[in-house]
């Protein structure tokens, strides 16, 4: 079974990792951190462990217990930060390099605007050693007609680039 973690580092865009939650196939092990940002989980009929942020000894926290990929959604600027300065004060940010160290797929999805010129200097360092970044940008030639159809378009591109099945937009038929 395929294992994955997913962080909310943000209050601001935490509905949307609730609805990755939902959107995830139940055949994947999912875990779930939850930061003091973001008190509530949408715990559906999958498979989802909750470990709360500050338990640094979680499962997770290890590369021996072999998490196949990580998502950071929201992803805030002091989460980012610490990430590229390899900072591994909570369960997010070790998980996070537990990610690195075992080159593992790690997905961040940074949520503020405009980006400054230090957060992007971040996510270039990442970037450049092989981290996904990934804000929650559209791409309107699906044609999204409601918030929830925009927001499944950028689930779905997530998960592509997670190696996740999925058909929650409409894709290009060029």
């Amino acid at each position: 079974m395929k294992k994955i973690v997913i962080a909310s580092s943000g209050a601001s865009g935490a509905g949307l990792a609730q609805k990755v939650l939902t959107h995830l196939p139940s055949s994947i092990e999912i875990h779930y951190i939850q930061t003091k940002h973001t008190q509530t989980v949408m715990q559906k009929e999958q498979n989802i462990t909750l470990h709360v942020n500050e338990n640094i000894a979680a499962s997770i926290a290890s590369g021996s217990f072999g998490v196949d990929a990580m998502m950071i959604t929201p992803c805030s600027m002091n989460t980012l930060a610490k990430i590229a300065c390899g900072i591994a004060d909570n369960l997010v940010t070790r998980a996070a390099s537990v990610m690195i160290k075992e080159q593992k797929k790690l997905l961040l999805a940074p949520r503020e605007l405009p980006f400054s010129a230090i957060a992007l200097e971040n996510m270039h360092k990442l970037s450049s050693i092989g981290v996904i970044i990934a804000p929650p940008v559209l791409g309107y030639y699906s044609k999204q007609q409601s918030l929830d159809e925009m927001e499944d378009f950028i689930i779905g591109k997530w998960f592509d680039l997670l190696g996740i099945e999925n058909n929650l937009y409409k894709r290009w038929e060029g």
